[in-house]
């Protein structure tokens, strides 16, 4: 089964989402910089246990239209519930992988009527100390621009190589340097609003029944166990091994640890 395609009017111009199945609604939001090309092995076996998967491109990735100026984390939120509004639905649950979990706290804060359940796949609770370290960390993806030699490409692909150890799925890491290529020039966007952003303060306001999801083998697994410390009213699963492409390194596995949970949940 492949997902349908559809577009809706943003703040920045059009959203690109995809839609697969008929049950209860599941919005997905990725980590940056790549589309929601992150899913594409998890669609089905979402669907299949009962969820209407939706898929949301963040503006400037993928299909959908990126803004003039960098943006906040406050800005990208718009986007769910335009697309939930496209598809007639008053509320989803919903789960963000990396950048992804931090637009989708930063959504459920806004919009708490829209956001059903929140599942923070790799939260990132960094102090103000770690966060500008970080900053100055990822400013190497604002010098990136084309080079005669292709040069530029190469220093992407190595940027990516060296930011997990362990990695196994090197289609995963090609398809997502494409992707963030894809998004020049500004493709540094979604990290600099992340780093801007408290997400440890914005946990801790969360109103909405929720699940910490992360594996011991992504680079940030420590750091997204401060969530659990945070609100230890949350569920926790935690999967083994694994890098930050998890979803592509074990999909089988990961479906089953968000659909097992939703299924609880719902159920209660």
């Amino acid at each position: 089964m492949k997902p349908t395609k559809a577009y809706t009017d943003g703040r920045f111009g059009q959203i690109h989402f995809c839609t697969l199945g008929d049950g209860a609604p599941l919005v997905l939001l990725h980590q940056s910089p790549t589309s929601m090309i992150q899913f594409d092995k998890v669609w089905s076996l979402l669907a299949a246990r009962g969820n209407q998967v939706i898929g949301i491109d963040l503006p400037g990735f993928g299909g959908s239209d990126g803004p003039a100026e960098v943006p906040t984390i406050a800005d990208y939120v718009h986007i769910v519930p335009a697309v939930l509004d496209a598809l007639k639905l008053e509320r989803a649950d919903m789960l963000g992988h990396h950048t992804g979990a931090i637009v989708a706290t930063e959504a459920a804060l806004q919009f708490p009527e829209r956001v059903a359940r929140l599942i923070l796949n790799g939260p990132l609770p960094l102090s103000a100390e770690e966060r500008a370290h970080f900053r100055q960390h990822l400013a190497a993806e604002k010098t990136w621009s084309p080079k005669a030699d292709g040069s530029h490409l190469t220093a992407q692909w190595q940027f990516r190589i060296a930011a997990q150890d362990g990695y196994t799925d090197l289609e995963a890491i090609h398809r997502h340097v494409v992707a963030g290529a894809a998004a020049w020039p500004n493709a540094w966007y979604p990290h600099d609003a992340v780093m801007a952003y408290d997400h440890g303060a914005a946990i801790q306001n969360l109103k909405v029944d929720g699940m910490v999801l992360s594996n011991t083998g992504d680079s940030i697994h420590e750091i997204a166990l401060r969530a659990c410390k945070l609100r230890p009213d949350f569920d926790y699963v935690e999967m083994q091994g694994g890098t930050f492409d998890i979803i592509d390194e074990q999909p089988g596995e990961w479906s089953a640890a968000v659909a097992d949970w939703l299924d609880t949940v719902r159920a209660a």
